[in-house]
């Protein structure tokens, strides 16, 4: 199905050199989901080929793909494995976003190109247990404290995906001095910064995405990297559609899962297999129009967010296409269990994964009252102003 939206050769290049991963990717799964091991591997494969620098600008000597190109690679590499496209997928979104904005000055940006390049794998470490989602506005329990001409940062954040490997936290905390949350570039090195493995969940077992604690951290005044005037997720970033990318993919593993089982699964009740049988049609159908539904709109949404003369145009289409995907992969993956019947409950079958790792989705920002809630506002308020302009 992805062959509809491949415009360049570019990206059938990248396709191809994922691919020549898919069977190895697919074939540690299971293992990674079971034992709830991060796939230190496969990550570090994807290092190798160059992967993890695909969304670095061609002038800082990355590949320079956009937005689209990210959520076309990404909704392939999750096909193959969930875990190792969601992790790889906020690196991605991360190093896309910084050198997009440029929130950093150049010296730092030319530094930072370097070590994506060299293999450095980058992360936001944002969420704390007190504060939830920092999309909802909630103010760092984290702190960072003036001493000495460096700061000095002390807390602890949760949901630190692909913690295991990684090189940077790009880090938020509160400045109380300049009533302000700031950003740090953390090495993973720095003395007083630990992993606490508390990742213990039924979706998503191999992300690692473990808490990030910070015990009197000694950072250089030069790491604090960011001082934004808007809260996290103010701030329109296409780069977060490599979530919903991820759930896609996903789907569409359960949608070829359930298809193969209903052309090959033949009770002696039948003169054949499954998918002669008007109910069966019936759900397989019903998945691909959620699919194409889904697809369209993620695909539209990312070329219009990589045009620079519409990106202006987008108010709420991110949330909208993660709210979306997010319910057409669950949806999707439920009618394929549904197909294949109680065998798909087994441990060993993999919808029951899929099944588990797409509800993810739905604790990952924008969550699905944030987005609602924004089109409902936006709307209350286009008429208002339409009408207070006419009296």
């Amino acid at each position: 199905m992805l062959t509809l939206f491949i415009k360049t050769e570019n990206q059938k290049k990248w396709l191809q050199k994922l691919r020549e991963k898919e069977e190895k990717f697919k074939n540690k799964s299971a293992e990674i989901d079971e034992l709830a091991v991060f796939p230190k591997e496969n990550i570090q494969d994807l290092v190798e080929m160059g992967y993890s620098s695909i969304t670095l600008p061609v002038e800082f000597g990355g590949a320079g793909l956009k937005v689209y190109d990210m959520v076309l690679l990404q909704e392939a590499l999750a096909s193959f494995d969930g875990t190792t496209g969601l992790a790889m997928g906020w690196n991605l979104g991360v190093v896309g976003e910084l050198f997009e904005t440029k929130l950093w000055n150049q010296e730092k940006l030319n530094f930072f190109a370097k070590e994506v390049l060299n293999g450095a794998l980058v992360n936001r470490a944002v969420s704390e247990a007190q504060t939830g989602s920092p999309t909802r506005g909630g103010r760092p329990g984290t702190t960072a404290v003036k001493k000495d001409g460096a700061w000095v940062l002390t807390g602890r954040k949760t949901f630190t995906t692909m913690s295991p490997v990684l090189t940077y936290f790009l880090t938020s905390a509160w400045i109380e001095e300049k009533q302000k949350v700031g950003f740090f570039l953390l090495h993973k090195d720095l003395e007083g910064l630990a992993i606490d493995e508390t990742w213990d969940v039924i979706a998503m077992r191999g992300t690692g995405s473990h808490n990030l604690v910070l015990d009197h951290v000694i950072v250089e005044d030069s790491n604090l990297v960011e001082l934004p005037d808007f809260p996290r997720g103010g701030k329109i970033n296409g780069w977060i559609l490599h979530i919903p990318a991820c759930y896609l993919g996903i789907a569409q593993a359960a949608r070829d899962y359930a298809v193969h089982f209903a052309n090959h699964h033949a009770p002696n009740s039948l003169n054949g297999p499954i998918s002669q049988l008007p109910n069966v049609q019936q759900l397989l159908g019903e998945i691909d129009l959620e699919l194409i539904r889904a697809r369209h709109l993620i695909y539209s949404v990312a070329e219009a967010y990589d045009d620079e003369e519409r990106r202006g145009y987008i108010d709420h289409e991110l949330g909208v296409v993660k709210h979306t995907v997010t319910n057409s992969a669950i949806t999707i993956v439920d009618k394929a269990m549904r197909i294949v019947g109680a065998q798909s409950l087994k441990r060993s079958n993999p919808l029951q994964r899929y099944y588990r790792d797409v509800r993810a989705g739905l604790h990952n920002p924008p969550m699905d009252d944030m987005t609602i809630k924004k089109l409902a506002l936006a709307a209350i308020e286009q008429d208002k102003s339409k009408y207070s302009k006419k009296e």
